[in-house]
């Protein structure tokens, strides 16, 4: 084989990993590491996560228009999606009400359809309670989520700017569904957290 062959191959080789990759990257699974602190302490800031692509449908990349629909969003679900007030960035909610579902907070307790919602997840960690006059972050709604949309909440409830600030999020808009940690870097200890690496997430 000449030299001209042999790079030939390795050309195609590297074209059709790019290839594959890209179609990974875009149609079943996504690398995302988080930023801050607002899903605290299910996620931790410094974790590494896989979100899957596939499970809420096949769309078609930057419209974002879904051509095979499998399942939608459900309410506890973690969903990675497009932030509605910069677009260039992606963020990591919870799903806490889905299309049709009424939503009100009262002093810090959530309120769905009229009942107390089960908020295993939520942590509280500061004991003020705001007026809903001066923000929503204590006091919010009731507001009924519309079609296609969902409400999303951090699970750090106190330190985590959401839809009670911003709105709802457009089903389009959701990129996928947190599962896995794979890798969790502590920055201020500066070591590994060995104990979150391969953990499911609920």
């Amino acid at each position: 084989m000449d030299v001209k062959s042999k790079l030939r191959e390795y050309v195609e080789a590297i074209i059709i990993a790019v290839v594959i990759a890209f179609f990974i990257r875009t149609f079943i699974i996504q690398a995302f590491k988080i930023p801050s602190g607002s899903m605290k302490p299910t996620l931790q800031i410094g974790d590494h996560i896989l979100v899957t692509k596939f499970i809420y449908g096949v769309k078609i990349p930057v419209i974002q228009k879904t051509l095979i629909p499998i399942s939608d969003p459900k309410r506890g679900d973690i969903v990675v999606f497009i932030y509605p007030e910069d677009r260039s960035k992606d963020f990591i909610k919870r799903v806490i009400g889905v299309a049709g579902d009424t939503v009100q907070i009262k002093n810090k307790k959530i309120y769905l359809n009229g009942l107390p919602y089960n908020d295993s997840h939520g942590v509280y960690t500061d004991d003020m309670v705001i007026p809903g006059a001066a923000q929503p972050r204590d006091n919010f709604g009731p507001v009924t989520v519309p079609p296609e949309n969902y409400f999303v909440m951090g699970d750090n409830r106190d330190q985590s700017y959401d839809s009670r600030f911003w709105g709802f999020v457009d089903r389009r808009d959701i990129l996928g569904k947190a599962f896995i940690i794979y890798w969790s870097w502590n920055q201020e200890a500066f070591n590994v957290r060995w104990s979150r690496l391969g953990q499911f997430l609920q």
